[in-house]
C-alpha cells in the first residue's frame, strides 16, 4: 500500500501587487462583515463620540467660551481628531485579538500577501473611522455646529483625517505585534494617546497663557497641526501649512512603525 504525499505550498513566493490589493480588500471586507455578528463594536464607535461631544460642549463650553455655540467651532474639529487617534487603537486591539485566537495562524497557511492581514485590518478600521466622523458631525450639527466653508472643504477634511489616521495606526499595529494580550494595547492608548491629544489645541482656542515650554510642545504637536487644519477646513482659517505638517508627521510615523510592524509580524510566524 502506497501513501500519497503532497508537496507543501511555497508560502515564501512573492505575490504580485494586484494580488496583494485583492487579498487586502478581501480581508478588509471580512473585518467589516464581522460587525454583523458583533454589533456592539459599531455601538462603541457611535456612543463614545456622542458622549464626548455632549460632555465637552455642555460642560466646558460655557466656562471656556461663554456659550455652547461659541465653543462648538473649537471643540468639534478637536474631538474628531482625538477620536481618530483612539479609533486607531482599535486596529491594534483587533489585530492582537486575532493573533491570540489563532486566526493569524490560518492566514499564514494561505498563499496570500504577508502584509494583507495587517493592511486589511487598517483599511476596515478606516471605514469605521469614517462612520465615527459622520456621527460626530451629525451630533455637532444637531446641537448647533455649522459648516462655514463648503462641501469640497468638508470632503477634504475627511480625506485628511482618514489619511493621517491610517498613517498613525501603524503605531498600534506595532504594539499589537509586541504585546501578549489585547488589553495591553488599550493601556498603550491611555498612556500615549490621552497626553498626546490633550497636549494640543484640540479643546482650546490658543496656547496663550500657557507656560512657554509647554506652549511650544503643544504648538508643534502633530495633533495640533491636524486639528488646526481640520478647523480651517470646517469653519475657516489657515489650512495648507498645518495639513502639510500633519501629513509629514504621519508619513514619518508610518515610515518608522510600518517596517517594524511587518518585521514583528514575521517574527511571530
Amino acid at each position: 500500500m502506497t501513501t500519497a504525499t503532497f508537496a507543501p505550498q511555497d508560502l515564501t513566493k512573492r505575490v504580485s501587487p494586484g494580488t496583494t490589493v485583492r487579498n487586502t480588500l478581501t480581508l478588509a471586507w471580512r473585518n467589516l462583515v464581522q460587525i454583523k455578528h458583533n454589533p456592539m463594536e459599531l455601538l462603541d464607535l457611535s456612543i463614545q463620540p456622542i458622549m464626548f461631544v455632549l460632555l465637552f460642549a455642555y460642560v466646558f463650553g460655557p466656562a471656556m467660551e461663554g456659550s455652547v455655540d461659541k465653543y462648538l467651532p473649537i471643540v468639534i474639529p478637536g474631538i474628531i481628531a482625538q477620536n481618530a487617534l483612539f479609533a486607531g487603537m482599535s486596529t491594534g486591539f483587533g489585530l492582537n485579538t486575532d493573533i491570540t485566537k489563532g486566526v493569524f495562524d490560518r492566514f499564514r497557511s494561505l498563499p496570500i500577501a504577508r502584509s494583507a492581514p495587517l493592511a486589511g485590518r487598517i483599511l476596515a478600521d478606516t471605514v469605521k473611522q469614517a462612520w465615527s466622523m459622520l456621527i460626530l458631525l451629525g451630533v455637532g450639527f444637531a446641537i448647533g455646529f455649522r459648516l462655514k466653508t463648503n462641501v469640497l472643504a468638508l470632503g477634504t477634511a475627511f480625506l485628511l483625517l482618514l489619511t493621517f489616521a491610517v498613517l498613525f495606526s501603524w503605531t498600534s499595529v506595532y504594539i499589537a505585534m509586541k504585546v501578549s494580550e489585547p488589553e495591553k494595547v488599550q493601556i498603550f492608548g491611555f498612556v500615549v494617546i490621552f497626553p498626546l491629544s490633550f497636549l494640543s489645541t484640540a479643546f482650546i482656542r490658543s496656547t496663550e497663557g500657557i507656560p512657554g515650554w509647554l506652549a511650544w510642545v503643544m504648538n508643534n504637536s502633530p495633533v495640533t497641526q491636524l486639528v488646526e487644519a481640520m478647523r480651517g477646513l470646517l469653519v475657516g482659517g489657515p489650512v495648507l501649512n498645518h495639513a502639510l505638517i500633519a501629513l509629514a508627521w504621519g508619513v514619518g510615523i508610518s515610515a518608522v512603525f510600518a517596517p517594524l510592524s511587518l518585521r514583528a509580524f514575521k517574527q511571530r510566524a
